[in-house]
This record gives C-alpha cells, structure tokens and sequence, in this order.
C-alpha cells in the first residue's frame, strides 16, 4: 500500500527539519571553533585591548577604563572574543543558510542571492572598519575635549562594549544601502528615475543624521578634536553610496544596443546552416526508427 499524500508532506517536513538542524550544529560549531581559537591566539585580553584602543588613545595621562562589575573583566572580552569569532566564521555560516535554502530557489533567484550575500557581508565589514578607524576617533576625541573642568573621565569597560557595538552594528547596516537599493530595483518595487527624483531629499536626510551622530562642524573644528573628520565627511560618504549605487543600477538596466540587419543576417545564415548539417542526423534517426517499426 502506497503513502498517502499527507505522510509524504510529513516526512519532507521532518527531512527539512533534520537538516536545518544539521546546517545549525555546523554554524554553531564554527563560531565556537573560531571563538576558542582566537582566546588562545591572540587572547581574550588582547583583542578587547584592540577594540578599545580608539578610547585610550585620547584619555588623559594617567587615566584608564574600570570595571564596575565583578565578572565585568571576564564577560566582556568574553564577549568581544565571541563577536570577532562570529565575524571571521561568517562566510561558513552564510554557506551554511546557502545550502539550506538553495534546492527551493530558481535558478534566476540563485543567481541573484549569491552576489547579495557576498557583497552585503563584505559592505558590512567595510562599515565597521568605517566606525573603527574613522568614526570613533572623532567622536571619543570630541567627548573627552568637553569633559568639565574637576571630572575625571573614566569610562566603564561595559558601557563601552555597549557603545561600540551599537556603532558597529548602526555603520554596518548603513553600509549596505547600495544593496537595499539594488535590491529593490531588480525586485520592481522601485525604478532608477524614482530613486533618482528622491536624490535631494536623501542628501538633506544623510546631512541631517551625520550632524545629529557626530559633532557639529563648528565645535568639531575648534579645540583639541580640531583635527579630526567632521560631520560633513560622513554626510558625503552616505551620499557618495546612493550616486554610486544608482549609477550601477541605471547601467545595467539598459537596453542592449540593437542589433544591425548585417548581424542578423549573420546570424541567420548560421542558424541555417546548423540546421542543415543536423538534419542528416535527424533523417537517420527516423529511418532507423521507421525499420523498426
């Protein structure tokens, strides 16, 4: 007696289940490799030494980071140890989602996820190295300058962890802006020339966050943070996405050029001569047929 149509849903259900299940043992498993790794080499101490080295860069002399918390000197580079095993493992864990959900996908969509994944992973790198080298000494210079007078400036490792991650995550996402665009132009929902209608107000709005997330140009270029990027770098770097982005897009959305009569004939010469030298073959085939028959 066959299976009935519903023990056969169960069962691909359960098969998709067990391999899910699978794909996250081996995620799961690469993060926790890594992770234990870079606590033996280079260490947990080391790489949060790294992170916050934005911050004591531009402490006063003779002034460092507390800990407020008991187990704070042992969770937090835990947990910085545990973000950079999770980033350098991230392309087996996207090859990991890749494998599960490629058997359901066109050939069309395959061929249009594979270079969403890459190059969002590789935006959002980029993103966080923005706020790491760019960003954070700005900012960090900016708030020790307007420390007042009698207050000594000692930041808590956790609230730091906190910040930086934030940022990280805030620049990181901001990054991938060119592949939301993309995305959303191959998908239909919008065209080139709405995006590019929208240029202006984009500007204004990238302007206006920069202003908001970073000092303002005029306190930013007095004092000892004189040196350092000002809002408007970040404004320009946010803008100089979408122009690129949308330069992209406008290209590759337009028409191949047409086709000359002397191409075509070409080509229709050399269609008709495949045909001819196939149809011996063909003729054979059918004859061989017929005397079967």
């Amino acid at each position: 007696m066959s299976d009935t149509p519903e023990q056969g849903i169960q069962e691909t259900f359960v098969s998709h289940l067990v391999e899910l299940r699978e794909r996250l043992v081996k995620a799961v498993a690469a993060v926790l490799i890594m992770t234990i790794a870079l606590s033996i080499w280079p260490g947990m101490k080391e790489l949060y030494a790294w992170v916050a080295a934005p911050m004591l860069k531009v402490l006063p002399v003779g002034t460092s980071m507390i800990a407020t918390d008991v187990t704070g000197t042992f969770f937090i580079p835990l947990k910085v140890t545990l973000m950079a095993g999770f980033l350098i493992s991230l392309p087996v864990v996207l090859y990991q989602m890749w494998a599960f959900v490629a058997p359901g996908l066109y050939t069309h969509e395959k061929k249009m996820a594979l270079p969403i994944i890459v190059s969002s992973t590789l935006l959002f790198f980029v993103g966080m190295a923005f706020a790491y080298f760019v960003v954070f000494p700005s900012i960090f210079g900016t708030f020790v300058g307007f420390t007042p007078a009698g207050v000594n400036m000692t930041p808590d490792i956790d609230k730091y962890w906190s910040f930086a991650l934030t940022m990280f995550i805030a620049f990181g996402i901001t990054f991938e802006t060119p592949v939301v665009l993309a995305v959303l132009t191959r998908a239909g929902i919008v065209t080139v020339t709405q995006l590019a209608e929208f240029r202006g107000y984009f500007i204004v709005a990238a302007f206006v966050i920069a202003a908001v997330v970073t000092p303002p140009d005029v306190l930013s270029t007095t004092g000892p943070e004189a040196q350092t990027p000002n809002a408007g770098a970040r404004g320009q770097t946010s803008t100089a996405q979408v122009e690129t982005t949308l330069r992209i897009i406008a290209e590759s959305a337009r028409p191949p050029p047409p086709v000359s009569r002397r191409t075509a004939g070409l080509r229709g010469a050399g269609l008709a001569l495949d045909v001819l030298h196939d149809a011996p073959r063909h003729r054979g085939v059918v004859d061989h047929a017929d005397h079967a028959h």
